[in-house]
């Protein structure tokens, strides 16, 4: 049996309502978001030398500033150098990204080269607001996402040693302070000692893989701040009150957990959280 089209439409129309009706209800626990195109992943590393669509990013707001500062100056001859700048750098977003290349406002650019070249400030600087606006447009759609996913640092392949992964070290280290905690609680100082020491141990292990991506520091974890705490706790756990030592751990959570937590696992849970798709199995269970 042939389904007639009306039927068809009226299909279609009833799913479309069913999947709204389930994002509203979810509306709490959804959150859409537009992926950027595959090909923009050339223009960033690890797949490019340099971050090419990044630089091309900071030459156009650096063009669209100068192009606005001589257009309230009224300097014809730097206004026209920095428009045709602003120009090439604007319409190479579509060479780069061919999918966003109906995105772009090609009719702005024309409009503010032609009002450049015939020295209408004024109208230079309101199609530099439309232009504005189109930028602005698509970085609401884009700008964060795409940084999650090609700027943010990639952890998940790193090992710490031969069968150990540095998500599995970090799981260990975070054990480890519990454990001091629990001991230092309970009056177990030779367990709270020994588990400072495995600790202690851990972070200068784990201080071995920074140099991966800080190349220029000989050594930027642990620093001296962080060492001199874990003296200072194990001072304390020797000789000083429960205060004490709760103090102590709690500081050195934060200078050796805490702040590198704040740049670094933030910015890698986003990026899986964009690059790790669910499956279908996983999205319905939620």
């Amino acid at each position: 049996m042939v389904m007639r089209w009306p039927h068809f439409m009226l299909l279609q129309c009833l799913l479309l309502v069913i999947v709204g009706g389930i994002v509203y209800i979810h509306k709490d626990r959804v959150t859409l978001i537009k992926n950027p195109p595959a090909s923009l992943a050339q223009w960033y590393k690890p797949e490019n030398e340099r971050q090419v669509w990044l630089h091309n990013m900071f030459k156009l707001r650096r063009e669209m500033q100068a192009v606005r500062f001589y257009a309230d100056s009224k300097d014809a001859k730097s206004l026209d150098k920095w428009v045709a700048l602003l120009s090439e750098h604007y319409l190479k977003i579509g060479e780069m990204v061919p999918e966003w290349q109906k995105k772009l406002d090609v009719e702005a650019i024309a409009r503010l080269q032609q009002n450049a070249s015939s020295d209408r400030y004024q109208d230079v600087s309101h199609t530099l607001d439309d232009l504005s606006e189109n930028c602005e447009s698509c970085h609401t759609d884009y700008r964060i996402i795409t940084a999650a996913m090609y700027r943010a640092p990639d952890f998940s392949s790193m090992e710490i040693g031969p069968s150990t992964s540095l998500e599995a070290h970090m799981e260990e280290l975070t054990r480890q302070v519990n454990q001091i905690k629990i001991a230092s609680e309970d009056g177990m100082q030779d367990v709270a000692l020994l588990s400072l020491s495995d600790l202690e141990k851990g972070i200068n292990v784990l201080g071995e893989t920074c140099s991966s991506c800080h190349k220029k520091d000989t050594r930027v974890y642990p620093d001296a701040t962080i060492n001199k705490t874990i003296s200072s706790l194990g001072e304390s756990l020797r000789t000083g009150t429960l205060k004490d030592q709760g103090r102590e751990l709690g500081t050195l959570a934060v200078l050796a957990c805490a702040r590198c937590h704040g740049t670094h696992r933030l910015a890698y849970d986003s990026r899986k959280l964009f690059i790790d798709r669910q499956s279908w199995v996983e999205l319905i269970k939620h």
